[in-house]
């Protein structure tokens, strides 16, 4: 068993995230990561603390301390005035941005649930352990973490690890993006998959960077604003093409993302038929994201074509979703068992 804290009050997190600040508040009082060391080494230099852990990302900022303070409430205080002075904020400003201060067990409570992806915006998702890891090497580096903070977040990763491990709160796509490559891996080998986009609306252009991130080798990119589509392409290190030329490309790709605002399909049995035969019949996907539908429903009924609309994608993802949520219990569970190893007791 790991040996308790010296004193349990003396940890404390201050922070805001996604659920309760906006993104255009939250990027007000972000750490740019080139400026996290420094940041890191301010919360150390603060009046009466002893170490410090400066957490940032897209969906949360987050400083964790142990302090020599009376109280936690004069450090929360203290982390307070700091952002005020560091972000240049009105302190009403600033006591409207932080919307948690928590201390002892339910700061450290609050981090075993950070890292293990309960607090996410994706139910169980995995990157964020990655970027606490990140930011606790950062202050191990900088020499801001002595023994509380050192046995706390090793304790973390190691919550972390059994959380995914022992349950399946990791398990089923929760995104249209995610549900999206999880059926194209289905389907290709994503390392020499192919993929174009008709219409360039924002969630195609989501399920184009998510196949992108898991190894499909090029996008074309085909839109009635050509201009657009250029745009679009060049983020995507891809191409595009004029939308004349769509249909004459699209037996050059294994994967369709259609998302055009036409009133009618404009993918149809018959098109996609001479495209298979142009393939020799190798396994097509075809993901229909617009309201109203771009594709025919008959297309599906050709061999070797896989065909999903917005709401077969959105039911796939809810599934995950709800399957995640079945995991909660023994996820908090695992926690609850953590923080008693750790030297608190009871919520």
């Amino acid at each position: 068993m790991a040996d308790p804290v010296p004193a349990p009050t003396q940890l404390v997190c201050l922070g805001l995230n996604y659920r309760t600040t906006p993104v255009e508040v939250r990027e007000r009082v972000a750490f740019p990561e080139a400026q996290v060391t420094e940041a890191v080494q301010q919360v150390r230099g603060l009046p009466g603390f002893e170490e410090g852990v400066v957490l940032s990302t897209c969906n949360r900022v987050e400083l964790y301390a142990t302090h020599a303070h009376e109280s936690p409430h004069l450090a929360h205080e203290t982390l307070v005035d700091y952002l005020v002075r560091r972000f240049e904020l009105a302190p009403e400003q600033a006591e409207a941005l932080v919307t948690y201060k928590l201390d002892s067990a339910e700061a450290a409570r609050h981090l075993f649930r950070v890292v293990s992806g309960l607090d996410s915006m994706v139910l169980g998702e995995t990157e964020i352990f990655g970027q606490v890891k990140a930011a606790y090497q950062n202050a191990l580096g900088a020499g801001t973490t002595s023994r509380t903070l050192n046995k706390l977040f090793q304790q973390a990763f190691t919550v972390g690890k059994k959380v995914r491990n022992e349950t399946s709160i990791q398990r089923g796509s929760t995104s249209v993006g995610s549900v999206a490559v999880d059926l194209a891996e289905k389907v290709h080998d994503l390392n020499k998959c192919r993929v174009m986009l008709v219409g360039a609306g924002e969630m195609s252009r989501t399920c184009a960077q998510s196949l992108l991130s898991r190894g499909a080798q090029s996008i074309i990119v085909s839109n009635r604003s050509h201009d657009r589509a250029v745009e679009l392409a060049a983020e995507m290190k891809g191409k595009a093409i004029r939308f004349d030329e769509w249909e004459s490309a699209l037996h050059e790709v294994d994967v369709i993302i259609s998302s055009t605002s036409a009133p009618h399909f404009i993918i149809k049995p018959e098109l996609i038929r001479e495209v298979m035969r142009k393939r020799r019949w190798e396994p097509l996907l075809v993901i229909d994201i617009a309201v109203p539908r771009d594709v025919d429903p008959q297309v599906n009924d050709i061999e070797g074509v896989y065909l999903y609309d917005i709401d077969a994608l959105q039911a796939i993802a809810d599934e995950g979703r709800r399957e995640r949520e079945k995991q909660l219990a023994a996820c908090e569970q695992i926690i609850e068992e953590q923080l008693t190893k750790f030297g608190f007791t009871g919520r």
